[in-house]
């Protein structure tokens, strides 16, 4: 069982769709996808079966209002996006599930406690496409 924990905005910034016009709403519409995924076996990154138990979000900056869809936990960063990710990152690795982390940002992965896996967004966002809307 895992706990995802996803850096919202570099996984925003990861697809050139024009977000950067719109942070709030390109955040919004990805954390609606996500927030399908809970509950959910997928294909994880290394091609092993990931059970997802819960999903964190960290959100930062012109997206820290954005609602918190149901089936997700949003982090509003009240500053640095890195620094609530790291802290977020050590609170959960104490927990009885596994971590992976998503986000490309080599500093923070320097940042993450060792026991947590850590993938890019394009992994997220493929399964979550895979996955579909939740039925």
């Amino acid at each position: 069982m895992t706990v995802l924990l996803v850096d919202v905005a570099n996984t925003v910034g990861s697809r050139p769709d024009g977000w950067w016009r719109d942070r709030a709403g390109a955040t919004a519409r990805l954390l609606e996808q996500l927030a399908a995924l809970p509950g959910r076996d997928l294909a994880g990154p290394d091609g092993e079966p990931v059970l997802v138990t819960a999903l964190v979000a960290v959100v930062e900056g012109q997206a820290r209002e954005v609602e918190a869809p149901a089936g997700l936990r949003l982090v509003r960063a009240p500053g640095s996006g890195d620094d609530a990710l790291a802290a977020t990152a050590a609170d959960l690795a104490d927990g009885d599930d596994d971590l992976l982390v998503v986000t490309a940002d080599r500093g923070l992965r320097e940042r993450l406690p060792d026991t947590a896996r850590v993938s890019g967004p394009g992994w997220l966002l493929a399964a979550a496409e895979e996955s579909g809307p939740a039925t």
